[in-house]
């Protein structure tokens, strides 16, 4: 079955989507996206992902191309013409198309893209054995809280990690502590319990999926901390794991060689990954 794309008013075969080689998306990056999750159908906490979008677009000064109910019902359209009920989501917006030239253009109309796919479920014998995680110096731009199409930082440090055998890489700044990862946030459990995070601010980003945990975690009853971590405390945590759209909660076994917890997944891991799965299950 051949996939469908929304590209500026009109759906295409994915493979023939395609936008203009002057688009300020493709010459300078200048634009931003997101994905979402579709469960059963439905597009999990789609309205936490629309205002983060609008946030990333107004501090680039970018204006929404429509409104949002127009949004919200081409996004239905792309999920109904593609098929399936599980999968994601993306959504690109970029300034639009102009002559090349570092400013901002007078007149552009943005340019709108949207793509969605099917995504393997996990099960959880894979989600128990856990995933390696390897930690970089995190040498990106200082506004990680904009969701920007500018990825290059985070592309480099996911191939390192592929290449050194893990899964995903832990950014850390210059004082020593985790930020977040190349696509994921960051979380530890301290050997007494408490979950900790780092705290939201310009250097990392709002993660949809990382408040919907908070949201559990509290109704859990479960201790919270949002500050930082340094890589050493990450080393001797009790549990660690990672959160988003795509990866859900993905524990943590092994951070530059060493062995977390047992080298498995860890309870409290699985019990809040478990409530997760209830919330998509009944959220709609």
């Amino acid at each position: 079955m051949s996939r469908v794309a929304y590209v500026n008013g009109r759906y295409l075969r994915h493979a023939e989507a395609q936008v203009h080689i002057e688009d300020r998306g493709y010459q300078f990056s200048d634009g931003v996206y997101e994905v979402i999750l579709i469960k059963n159908g439905h597009m999990i906490d789609e309205e936490q992902h629309l205002k983060r979008l609008q946030k990333s677009l107004s501090s680039l000064e970018i204006v929404l191309p429509m409104k949002q109910t127009a949004m919200r019902h081409i996004m239905k359209e792309v999920i109904k013409r593609n098929k399936f009920q599980n999968g994601i989501i993306y959504i690109q917006i970029t300034r639009g198309v102009a002559a090349r030239e570092h400013s901002f253009p007078k007149y552009s109309n943005p340019t709108l893209v949207m793509t969605a796919r099917r995504i393997a479920a996990k099960n959880y014998n894979e989600i128990e054995s856990g995933v390696k995680v390897i930690t970089i110096d995190d040498i990106r731009w200082k506004r990680c809280d904009i969701k920007s199409i500018s990825l290059l930082p985070n592309v480099l440090g996911k191939q390192t990690a592929r290449n050194q055998g893990a899964y995903e890489a832990w950014m850390v700044d210059a004082a020593g502590y985790v930020t977040e990862g190349t696509s994921t946030n960051a979380w530890i459990v301290s050997p007494d319990g408490r979950l900790i995070t780092a705290e939201l601010g310009r250097n990392i980003l709002s993660g949809i999926t990382r408040n919907r945990f908070i949201k559990i975690i509290h109704e859990l009853n479960y201790k919270l901390e949002e500050r930082q971590f340094s890589v050493e405390e990450a080393k001797n945590a009790r549990e660690a794991f990672f959160t988003s759209s795509t990866s859900f909660l993905t524990p943590v076994t092994e951070i530059d060689g060493a062995v977390i917890g047992n080298g498995r997944a860890g309870s409290l891991s699985i019990e809040l990954l478990k409530a997760y799965d209830n919330y998509m299950n009944q959220a709609y």
